[in-house]
């Protein structure tokens, strides 16, 4: 019998996880334009605004920002095997799940990785990483900014000036923390930034955003070596040539750039969607985005706290856009999960490693920095936890929020209403400067 396949229609979600979240309906809306040729004129200009986008979220002037196909893993596999050579020396500070993934690409790029670790939960001082690098003397610095697993997020500031000082390149993967936290490419000194769409970006996953410094790609063209199908009289064929042919940097940048060389056909439907996403940051303002993910991270903290509930981790450290929830005592909390999924339609997330069944992850994060669904969210799992017999503070999860929710806008009615009086001051001043000019020229 033949089977019929109907057409997908995925079921009504809210993704409040650490991750993918639902993408912005102009993302998708973006998505579903027709493809042109990738040589079309209209597609290089695509890709030449995108990458304009782009050197706006990451904060930075460097010309090779560009976008890998693939997800956020793409980008780093990208990055880490055009920059290690067989026999480098890497360093990782580990504090999370994906510092083990940033070690293990390493290790499989045939580099020598030195590590140093810290509980899951905190993150280094400058002094440690220093002291590390001091002792280890590696070609490269490879450290995660965000780790959802653990939702701190590990300082960079100071960092730049030690690899330099040491002849370090500086690489992070970005993917959990970019517009959702404060973060400036060329301020921090950094060489190698990758990222995803699927977080604070609002968008699916699928391709990687990433940024190289002036020094970063000296070392990546070092190794040039284009493939010979498309090589021309006069293209060089490095001895050191990267080990990958599809995240062969050298190429990629020759691809987006004047040359165009035919290294692969562009994801043109993802590359909507990425240029998409950037717009829709540029177009509301980085400031103000990484501002509505710390207004809403905080209500969504401050209403899990106030259900009673413990959080994981550095306060201190954490990032705006996920909050790790200590599941109580005698509690199952997959079927917790379970609950908020079939009841609500809500997604929330667990752990990995030494957190699984410890913590679940709840994400505020792109699209779903929203007041409506931190709300909902927090009423729901009131309801959960509820049912399922857990000491909670019933109505303190909504009531926090909304404490949060209420501060920020008599703070912003304070400061529209400052904002106001200057503006007719210095109006009521110039129509006053006005008059007297008019007065002595009547004169």
């Amino acid at each position: 019998m033949k089977r019929v396949f109907q057409q997908i229609d995925p079921p009504a979600r809210l993704l409040m996880g650490p991750g993918p979240i639902n993408a912005d309906p102009r993302v998708l809306r973006a998505m579903s334009a027709q493809l042109v040729g990738q040589y079309d004129p209209a597609m290089t200009a695509y890709m030449d605004e995108t990458q304009a986008l782009y050197r706006e979220v990451f904060r930075t002037a460097n010309e090779q920002t560009v976008l890998v196909d693939g997800t956020s893993r793409a980008g780093i596999e990208a990055a880490l095997v055009s920059l290690i050579e067989p026999g480098d020396r890497v360093l990782v500070p580990v504090f999370g799940r994906f510092g083990h993934l940033l070690r293990e690409i390493a290790e499989r790029c045939g580099a020598e990785v030195h590590t140093i670790e810290v509980p899951w939960g905190e993150v280094f001082t400058l002094e440690q990483i220093t002291a590390a690098i001091e002792r280890v003397r590696p070609k490269l610095l490879a450290v995660v900014h965000g780790d959802t697993s653990t939702t701190v997020a590990q300082p960079l500031e100071g960092l730049g000036e030690v690899c330099a000082k040491h002849g370090v390149l500086f690489y992070t993967d970005v993917t959990a923390s970019i517009t959702g936290n404060a973060f400036d490419t060329d301020a921090l000194g950094l060489d190698a930034v990758t990222a995803g769409l699927q977080k604070c970006l609002g968008g699916p996953s699928g391709s990687a955003p990433a940024t190289f410094s002036p020094r970063a790609v000296e070392a990546i063209r070092s190794r040039t070596s284009i493939e010979a199908g498309i090589r021309g009289d006069g293209d060089v064929t490095s001895s050191r040539r990267i080990a990958s042919n599809y995240f062969d940097l050298a190429m990629i940048f020759d691809y987006w750039g004047p040359q165009r060389l035919n290294h692969h056909t562009e994801a043109t439907t993802m590359l909507y969607g990425a240029r998409e996403c950037a717009r829709l940051v540029v177009d509301e303002g980085l400031e103000q985005t990484i501002a509505r993910h710390a207004l809403h991270g905080s209500a969504m903290l401050a209403g899990v706290q106030g259900l009673g509930l413990e959080v994981f981790g550095d306060l201190a450290h954490k990032m705006n856009n996920v909050v790790a929830v200590v599941i109580p005592d005698g509690l199952d909390g997959d079927a917790v999960r379970g609950a908020m999924l079939t009841d609500f339609g809500i997604e929330i997330g667990t752990s990995f490693g030494p957190l699984h069944g410890k913590v679940w992850r709840i994400g505020t994060m792109g699209y779903n920095a929203r007041r409506d669904t931190v709300l909902t969210t927090l009423s729901a799992l009131e309801a959960v936890l509820r049912r399922a017999g857990a000491p909670i503070t019933t109505g303190g999860g909504v009531g926090a929020a909304y404490d949060v929710y209420t501060d920020a806008d008599r703070a912003a009615a304070t400061e529209a209403a400052a904002t106001a009086a200057a503006t007719s001051a210095a109006a009521a001043t110039a129509a006053a400067a006005t008059e007297t000019d008019g007065a002595g020229g009547a004169a």
